[in-house]
């Protein structure tokens, strides 16, 4: 199936939406609202999809866990038939990408 521009930007957001889903079990707020996706891309020949993504820490442990949570919340989509994480470290993630709601729920001003 040939995507407009205006069909890939859909499927976009219907990917950010379901990584929505997948929350940081330590602080229960999903990965988007936390900051740590920073691109999404979409290949609308294939179907794979490219998720860089950053965690709070380098050390963090949740990173395999996250990473299964993404697969199983994309899994659904039927234009997604290839998913690729890419953990990245920079920019380096810090309190102001998370967003208005998540700074909220976490009491950080």
């Amino acid at each position: 199936m040939a995507y407009t521009e205006a069909d890939v930007e859909a499927i976009k957001t219907k990917i950010l939406h379901a990584l929505e889903e997948v929350l940081d079990p330590e602080l229960g707020i999903d990965i988007v609202n936390l900051g740590l996706v920073y691109e999404i891309r979409f290949d609308p020949e294939t179907g794979n999809t490219e998720i860089d993504m950053t965690l709070t820490t380098m050390g963090c442990p949740l990173a395999d866990l996250l990473t299964d949570q993404i697969y199983d919340a994309l899994k659904p989509l039927e234009e997604v038939k290839k998913v690729d994480v890419k953990l990245v470290w920079y920019p380096a993630w810090t309190v102001e990408k998370m967003s208005r709601y998540a700074r909220i729920a976490l009491g950080i001003k």
